[in-house]
């Protein structure tokens, strides 16, 4: 279980920024100056935002006049005046504009101040705000003996993504795999396989054929369908594969050794899925459907003894307060069949009792697909009424958009089948190894296959997370490993780059900056986005959107790229470079630190 796999970041306990940024710092100013001139106002939020106009901009002055009396454009000129008389070594100069907006503009020693803060921090500033939070991530659930198909890819991915960047400022993150591992399909799979001996599907005998990816999971899936074919022509044959059903189900060991197997084989081929894209769940983060199993017929008592779930047609079910179905009666969720059966309804109840009692979560995360909102919807529904949920534990559907092929319609093989995950990845690392041979072509091979590896699963994974996750996206393999726009390849060159400018400076990138020099336009722009990357991260710990750190990233890269235009590193006086070459730094951190948590590699050498 993933409980024994916890991960609370690094060391430390602190709940806030290690360095203070500068947004705060201005934020502080202007609170301080509006509880001065407008005692009434103390403890407003101060509405501090970056500006095209000045490094800064306050509206707190529009925001709030009308609360006190006053025109928004002579509240800031209070305001104005307040801060000019405050004026220390963060703000340079104050300036009102339009109807009301505050603008601030910081000192160059304010800076390169920050620069020197951040560089000295290993954490580069980032504090760890989530210190204390308990919170289970419920990504990936791949179904055993099923190929993973592009139908996991954003769960895996946004899942994995969410986890690190919770973990890194300081949750204790509970990873957990709610596998497909459990029902009547086993049973018919079981018997099949004890039908046919001479069936190859473990990973130990199987041979390989490179050229399809065969794979023990593959040879499974095939397995099932002939036996879902027999089930459907042989009637005797579906006599024992449901006789195979029971005995699974009353805990047969025999058949509970073949389900083990299967299990077993299911687990290694998504083991390899993992390892490859970078994802870091691992088999104690596992946790089917049948871990729950001996819990079902206890859940449903509990739900009936509270009230919440009712006895309808001989089933047990739950009657939402809240969702009417499209006949107009209220929708259920099925707690237990007339049959006496249960079904993933029943499982995911027991699932969520579990997680807030036994694992101690007071956040859950489900990263599932947007066609299961009435799903969760019903399902959180009727664990707040049984106090499962309440103000201290929030459960939340992380719903993301479909993956689209060319045409716009979900992603499908040419013959109209699902499409494989590992072919994908294989697809993506070919068209970058093209790609980044184009570019250098005389690269080693071996160097040539590891670039192309990093570039072509970054490609994947950033092109899914750089996309908002309720929205679809087109995959589309050539645009992904492009060198220009916002794409992983993009982002991994610009570090790379970084990385061989200080190469090339050697023990120069040492120096101290200097805090005394002017900051060129070009270094003020990269120090302020520099400066945003703790706040960018708590975005996204709150919203569940890695988009947001995407697109930081990215805007960060292009600020570099500006700055190193205009702003010769190597060859510039020695007091300049060693304030030059202390923002490369910062940025090469920067970048591997925001790639790092998108679970995508920044090589060193591109």
């Amino acid at each position: 279980m993933g409980w024994d796999n916890e991960d609370s970041g690094e060391e430390g306990s602190d709940d806030v920024e290690q360095v203070t940024a500068l947004a705060g710092q201005v934020e502080e100013a202007v609170s301080t100056a509006l509880g001065r001139v407008r005692p009434e106002l103390d403890g407003v939020d101060p509405l501090v935002r970056r500006s095209d106009r000045a490094d800064f901009q306050s509206n707190v002055a529009l925001a709030s006049a009308k609360r006190v009396g006053a025109r928004p454009v002579a509240l800031a000129a209070e305001l104005d005046e307040a801060l000019r008389d405050d004026v220390g070594p963060v703000v340079a100069d104050v300036a009102v504009s339009g109807p009301g907006f505050l603008n601030v503009t910081i000192t160059d020693e304010a800076l390169w101040r920050q620069v020197t803060l951040r560089l000295a921090d290993p954490r580069l500033g980032v504090g760890r705000p989530e210190h204390g939070a308990r919170v289970v991530v419920d990504y990936s659930a791949p179904n055993i003996a099923k190929e993973m198909h592009v139908g996991h890819l954003r769960t895996t991915i946004i899942g994995d993504s969410l986890a690190r960047v919770l973990a890194h400022l300081g949750a204790t993150v509970i990873r957990q795999n709610h596998l497909g591992d459990w029902g009547t399909q086993f049973g018919m799979l079981i018997q099949y396989l004890d039908e046919h001996p001479e069936a190859r599907w473990r990973h130990s005998d199987l041979e390989r054929d490179v050229a399809d990816g065969a794979s023990s999971v593959s040879a499974l899936d095939d397995l099932y369908r002939s036996a879902r074919t027999q089930f459907d022509a042989d009637p005797s044959f579906a006599d024992r594969a449901r006789a195979r059903v029971v005995a699974l189900q009353a805990g047969d060991e025999a058949t509970l050794a073949h389900w083990r197997e299967i299990v077993e084989e299911s687990e290694h081929a998504f083991r390899e899925i993992y390892a490859r894209l970078g994802v870091q769940l691992q088999p104690d983060d596992s946790a089917g459907e049948s871990f729950y199993n001996p819990w079902l017929p206890e859940v449903v008592d509990e739900l009936l003894a509270a009230g919440v779930a009712t006895r309808s047609n001989g089933a047990v079910v739950v009657e939402s307060a809240e969702v009417r179905a499209p006949d107009g009666q209220p929708a259920v969720l099925m707690v237990q069949k007339s049959d006496g059966g249960y079904g993933y309804d029943t499982t995911d109840i027991a699932t969520l009792r579990y997680r807030v009692r036994e694992l101690k979560a007071d956040r859950i995360l489900y990263v599932v697909d947007a066609r299961q909102a009435l799903h969760f919807r019903l399902l959180f529904e009727a664990a707040r009424r049984m106090g499962w949920l309440s103000d201290g534990v929030e459960a939340e559907h992380v719903a993301f958009g479909t993956v689209l092929g060319p045409d716009g319609r979900p992603f499908r093989t040419r013959a109209g089948g699902t499409v494989r995950l590992m072919h994908l990845i294989d697809e993506a690392v070919a068209t970058a190894r093209r790609t980044v041979q184009e570019r250098e072509p005389d690269l080693d091979p071996e160097e040539l296959d590891r670039i192309a590896e990093q570039a072509g699963v970054g490609a994947i994974k950033y092109a899914d997370l750089s996309t908002s996750r309720l929205k679809d996206y087109v995959f589309d393999i050539e645009r992904m490993v492009s060198l220009t726009g916002n794409t992983s390849v993009y982002l991994q060159y610009a570090h790379a780059r970084i990385r061989s400018i200080l190469r090339k400076a050697g023990d120069a990138t040492s120096a101290a900056p200097d805090l005394g020099l002017p900051v060129h336009p070009a270094e003020r722009a990269l120090v302020l986005a520099l400066d945003e990357f703790g706040a960018v991260l708590r975005e996204v710990a709150a919203t569940d959107e890695p988009h947001r750190l995407c697109g930081y990233l990215f805007e960060t890269a292009r600020a570099f790229t500006e700055f190193y235009e205009n702003c010769p590193v190597l060859s510039a006086p020695d007091d300049v470079r060693a304030n030059r070459l202390a923002l490369c730094r910062l940025a090469a951190g920067t970048l591997r630190e925001g790639l790092g948590l998108l679970g995508i590699a920044a090589p060193e050498r591109m």
